[in-house]
């Protein structure tokens, strides 16, 4: 499936039929307009989840202020949530090899107690035993969705 075929056929949130995806869809939503610079979302939509795993969104927004983007990624699920740029003709793919190597340079810098400024902001205490708990989720997250064929891999909806 062509980039372009794959970015028209993600679901909007209201079309999502399984609960805990339908879950995600809202912590993915509700993430987003948590931070200064997003106005309001003006569409969240699936780009791929495993239900009580991951939920990877599309988010369309109204930017708060200048510099802002207009569309974000969000990960949301078993794990913390985080937004990143959304590049045009990126897959969910793209948007959860972005989140794993965010996610690196963090648990990397609570190992070695470097700075945590210049690193994503993580919902949990920089401590060595969450370090080691997200460094293997992203282990699982790389050999189950990343080190795959895209179309090996089927979506919860």
């Amino acid at each position: 499936m062509s980039r372009e075929v794959w970015a028209a056929s993600m679901k909007l949130a209201a079309e999502i039929e399984n609960p805990e995806v339908r879950d995600f869809a809202r912590r993915a939503q509700a993430f987003v307009e948590g931070f200064g610079w997003c106005e309001r979302v003006t569409a969240c939509r699936l780009a791929f989840a495993v239900a009580g795993v991951l939920g990877i969104f599309r988010i369309d927004l109204v930017p708060a202020g200048a510099g802002a983007d207009p569309i974000v990624w969000a990960v949301v699920g078993d794990l913390p949530p985080a937004y990143l740029v959304f590049e045009e003709g990126d897959t969910w793919q793209d948007a959860l090899r972005g989140y794993a190597g965010e996610m690196d340079a963090w648990v990397e810098a609570v190992r070695t107690g470097g700075s945590l400024q210049d690193v994503i902001p993580v919902n949990a205490a920089p401590t060595s035993s969450y370090a080691d708990e997200l460094d293997g989720r992203l282990s699982l997250l790389r050999a189950e969705f990343l080190e795959v064929d895209p179309g090996s891999v089927e979506s919860d909806t």
